[in-house]
């Protein structure tokens, strides 16, 4: 299994801390409670039905013009590989460690393209690219015509173009659902980032139709339970809070990198859920941080942190206290030839 953010617990067993004494920033998740109705009776006893309004409401919010609901994205991830007999897959990365793990397990050649060193990745010689926008963890976000463009040439052969959005919501015009029935073309979005729901676990595949109902095979019946269909049907149709919720995050993000910066641990990328910060005793800040309870997400390729937004001003208080007790050296830059 792959380290992730989020394991609180082995954190409090680790540093002798209370659960509830922690300022968990590991998971780069919204970190306020979406406001969310009662989750009628029926959907508990009842098994859940597809067509229950869930997708029309999703195809509707991402603009896309078909879609499958998954078990969160991770569920999709993992499913994907199986569709393809061995082939050559690129990922750009440092990036979600989990997709290039899952085609390697499923038998493909795996290349990890670490695009800050190489640059653009080639395609002439893959055919499957899989890559993050905006990418978790450096925040690097690429443009649409870029990435269409991308899709048309891999098209040509039967490739498949890849792309994560997980992190997208707070900037949709850069999403690529709306072009997600071109062929060869596979958008994986998520309810657990933007909408702060990651315990509900439910993401959607967008894609061709035909894709879509291979996919859906190869997972099989009520892969979504009923209260997480219910509970995304209300929150994907609230627009208006949505738009509060868009607006919140940019200032807070905002916030978080000047926060950093004024500490000595200006940024080297990030969005407006999280910022990542590359330097050589990163293992030592995020045991530092640790040790007062506030628990980060440490990277070991590159060497680097993921911090997350605090969900309220005892957090943003606490935070600035913890970092000014740092006694921090200058900031080191990071040469690794390696990605995650």
């Amino acid at each position: 299994m792959l380290e992730h953010g989020g394991r609180l617990r082995r954190a409090a067993r680790q540093y002798g801390i209370a659960l509830d004494a922690w300022l968990d920033l590991s998971t780069g998740l919204a970190p306020w409670v979406w406001p969310l109705p009662a989750v009628p009776v029926s959907c508990w006893s009842r098994l859940p039905e597809p067509d229950d309004g869930l997708e029309a409401i999703a195809r509707d919010y991402y603009r896309a013009p078909a879609l499958l609901p998954v078990a969160g994205s991770q569920a999709a991830i993992q499913a994907l590989p199986s569709l393809r007999p061995a082939c050559r897959v690129r990922v750009l990365g440092p990036c979600y460690a989990e997709h290039a793990q899952a085609w390697r397990q499923a038998g493909h050649q795996v290349q990890v393209w670490d695009e800050r060193e190489q640059g653009l990745p080639p395609l002439d010689d893959c055919d499957v690219l899989v890559l993050v926008n905006p990418n978790n963890p450096t925040g690097r976000l690429l443009a649409p015509a870029i990435l269409l463009a991308w899709q048309a040439e891999l098209a040509v052969r039967g490739g498949w173009l890849v792309v994560d959005e997980a992190f997208a919501d707070l900037q949709p015009e850069y999403s690529l659902a709306p072009y997600s029935e071109r062929p060869g073309l596979i958008v994986l979005r998520s309810l657990g980032k933007f909408f702060a729901l990651a315990g509900a676990r439910l993401g959607f595949v967008l894609s061709d139709t035909a894709l879509l109902a291979r996919l859906n095979q190869r997972l099989g019946p009520w892969t979504v339970n009923g209260p997480a269909r219910f509970v995304a049907q209300q929150v994907l149709a609230e627009r208006d809070t949505q738009q509060v919720w868009r607006w919140r995050l940019q200032r807070e993000g905002q916030r978080l990198q000047q926060l950093l910066s004024a500490c000595g641990l200006t940024p080297d990328g990030g969005c407006a859920l999280f910022q990542w910060v590359c330097r050589t005793d990163a293992a030592d800040l995020h045991q530092a941080l640790a040790g007062q309870g506030i628990l980060t997400r440490l990277f070991s390729q590159p060497v680097a942190l993921r911090i997350g937004l605090p969900g309220n001003e005892m957090g943003w208080s606490r935070l600035e206290q913890a970092l000014q007790g740092l006694a921090l050296p200058a900031p080191q830059l990071i040469q690794e030839e390696s990605a995650l």
